[in-house]
């Protein structure tokens, strides 16, 4: 039986999902096809459409995945309102997964979707309540491009020193 969670569709999935992370490294989106991705991982095109209704949709699916992980390593903070600017933890997990961030930036999600929440409070605390939507973006697109940049050249800096370098550009605000 073909049931949502069994072991088999789930083994399916992730080889189709890596499989697409390793393609959209070297090609565009409109690129890639259901035929290339199942000729890789010797999966048949039912399989494929099975889980997913196209190629955008498995694009789709990553960034779920991706977000929902990045969700789940806060949700203390979040569900009580607390923002520790714990980075750290948030360079451990791009580290440990680069793939499916570069995936992430490379399909522009960086764009679309935000994987960090600027705290606002926060940030009316140290500025006065004035030019809050700037700031958040200020933070928003430099820590990206940071990010960007540190999975670029494949990640030689620790977690720790990317963290050490986030502290040092924002001394004082968190």
């Amino acid at each position: 039986m073909n049931t949502a969670n069994n072991k088999r569709r789930r083994e399916s999935r992730k080889k189709i999902e890596e499989t697409f992370m390793e393609l959209i490294q070297v090609q565009e989106l409109p690129q890639i096809t259901v035929s290339e991705i199942c000729k890789r991982t010797g999966l048949n095109r039912t399989t494929f459409y099975s889980n997913y209704t196209d190629i955008y949709d498995l694009a789709d699916s990553v960034r779920v995945i991706l977000e929902n992980n990045v969700a789940d390593m806060y949700q203390e903070e979040i569900a009580v309102g607390f923002n520790s600017n714990d980075y750290l933890r948030l360079f451990r997990h791009i580290y440990e997964n680069q793939m499916f961030y570069k995936t992430y930036i490379k399909l522009g999600y960086t764009h679309e979707y935000q994987i960090l929440k600027y705290d606002t409070k926060q940030a009316k605390e140290h500025f006065d309540n004035r030019f809050i939507k700037y700031h958040c973006e200020f933070f928003r697109a430099g820590i990206t491009r940071i990010i960007e940049i540190w999975l670029s050249g494949d990640c030689k800096e620790t977690p720790e020193e990317m963290e050490e370098i986030i502290r040092s550009e924002y001394r004082g605000r968190v």
